[in-house]
Formats: structure tokens, C-alpha cells, sequence
């Protein structure tokens, strides 16, 4: 399935009131919904494995009109919080150990020209008690999670390895930032046959695609949980929603595809 990036979906549809569709496209709206798709996303994979356009905007006003009747579609609606920009001096935080940093890092790293270039991050738990460790690679967008009950160095590092066991070979590169959880790299390096890199101190930007990942992670672990104890269902979970959901910045595609390089049909056939 390829998407002319240059074609435009109608975002309003004054002549097709939301009663004029039927009920088995709204079904299947309420579906995705529920598998935390956005409107935007529903909108354009019913439109491309289906044929049928229903504008996001409708389906925003579908959701509105189901909450004011006391549903919960609302509920699966991604929010947007405000994030604090952590300010600080580098000391502070010590200096990690023989750290390559990202000015050595490939330039095809930087062009996503390939599969298997990836960033890693650890979220924090309430009271910082349990982690979790976000990696996702930078071409796909596909999402790895684990999980640590502390953030010292040797359980994050077996974590990490343990994301990637069978599938190595798709681990070339991991750019991670300069948290002290990682200053076991070089036997993460080893295992795993791949370069490790770190971003400036205080530089998110240069893993933009991890952060934006862990605000999306946010919205099935939201701040103030606990993650002292998750469950392996409850990572895989949340690993299948992200990775199965299309993505705007892949053209509609979903990371699995991608990553993958194979073609899915997400929606179910409608009838009128």
C-alpha cells in the first residue's frame, strides 16, 4: 500500500452528516478507537484498504456526541501534557565511562536509510521506583519494551539484551542519552554486536524519535503509575497497539510494516 503524500483528505464534510453513515462503518470506527487509534489514522486506513472516506473530523464529532450521551470513546483520545524541560549542569548527573558520542555516529544513522539504527530511554516510575526501557528504531518507528525494577546499571543492561534476543541482527546501532542506567554500554555493546553512541548532555532533540515515542508510551503508563511490578502481558500489550497502529510520519503505514517490510489489512470490510 503506498500513499501519495501530496493528496489531501478532505477534513470537512458539510454534505454527509454523521447519520448518513451506517452503523457497521461506525462499528468499526469504535473499534479503532478502542485500540487507541487516532481519527486522523482510522480516516485514512478505512480510506485506503477500504475505499470509503470518512473524514476525521467527523469522527471527532462522532466521539463528542458519544461522550455527551455518557460513553467512553473519549477516554481513548491521546492527550497532550505539558512536559517540564529539565534544566541542570552535566556534573551533576557524572560522566559516563568511554562514551562515544553522537558526533561519531554514522551519517546513514542520521538519514534513517536503514533498519536497525535505534534510541533508548528509560521511564521513570512513581517515586522512581521501577523503569521501564524504550527502544525504538529510528527508520521504523518500531517500539521494543522492558522493564527493570531499579535503574542501576547491570538490570538495565540485561534488560536491554534480553529486547533484542533473536533478533540481533536488527540491532546495528543504539543511541541512548547520558543517563547513568547506561554505563554498562560496553557489554551491551558486545552482546549485542552493535555501536553505541550517547546524545549531548541535555540535548532530547537528538533523540526526538525516542522522546515522541515515550509520550506516546505515557498514554498506557501515565505519570504518577507505579512500575515497580508490570506485568510482560501488560508490556507486549502496549507494544502491539503502538507497533500495529499507522503512523502519519510513515505515510499510514504502521511501524511493523516498516520494520517488517510487508503489507497488512488493519480494518474490516464494510457493508452499507
Amino acid at each position: 500500500m503506498v500513499i501519495d503524500p501530496n493528496r489531501r483528505m478532505s477534513s470537512h464534510c458539510p454534505d454527509e452528516p454523521i447519520s448518513q453513515y451506517p452503523e457497521s462503518h461506525w462499528a468499526e470506527v469504535d473499534r479503532l478507537l478502542c485500540a487507541y487509534w487516532s481519527p486522523e489514522q482510522i480516516a485514512w486506513r478505512l480510506y485506503e484498504e477500504q475505499g470509503y472516506l470518512i473524514s476525521h473530523e467527523w469522527i471527532y464529532q462522532h466521539v463528542y456526541q458519544d461522550k455527551r450521551m455518557g460513553g467512553k470513546l473519549f477516554d481513548y483520545l491521546r492527550c497532550q501534557k505539558q512536559r517540564r524541560k529539565r534544566y541542570g549542569v552535566y556534573t551533576r548527573r557524572g560522566k559516563i565511562p568511554n562514551q562515544t558520542m553522537i558526533d561519531d555516529r554514522p551519517a546513514c544513522v542520521e538519514s534513517r536509510s536503514r533498519i536497525g539504527d535505534w534510541e533508548g530511554d528509560t521511564i521513570v516510575g512513581k517515586g522512581h521506583k521501577g523503569v521501564l526501557i524504550s527502544l525504538v528504531d529510528r527508520k521504523s518507528r518500531y517500539t521494543l519494551l522492558g522493564h527493570s525494577s531499579t535503574k542501576a546499571k547491570d538490570p538495565v543492561a540485561n534488560e536491554v539484551v534480553r529486547c533484542f534476543k533473536g533478533q540481533e541482527d536488527s540491532c546495528l546501532t543504539i543511541t541512548y542519552d547520558n543517563g547513568r542506567e547506561f554505563s554498562d554500554h560496553e557489554r551491551m555493546a558486545k552482546e549485542l554486536g552493535a555501536d553505541i553512541y550517547f546524545a549531548h548532555p541535555y540535548s532530547s532533540w537528538e533523540r526526538g524519535t525516542n522522546e515522541n515515542t515515550n509520550g506516546l508510551i505515557r498514554q498506557f503508563f501515565p505519570r504518577k503509575t507505579s512500575l515497580l511490578k508490570v506485568s510482560e502481558q501488560s508490556l507486549q500489550s502496549t507494544m502491539d497497539r503502538l507497533n500495529h497502529r499507522p503512523r502519519k510520519s510513515l505515510n499510514y503505514r504502521t511501524p511493523h510494516e516498516v520494520f517488517c517490510n510487508s503489507n497488512t489489512t488493519l480494518t474490516v470490510a464494510l457493508t452499507s
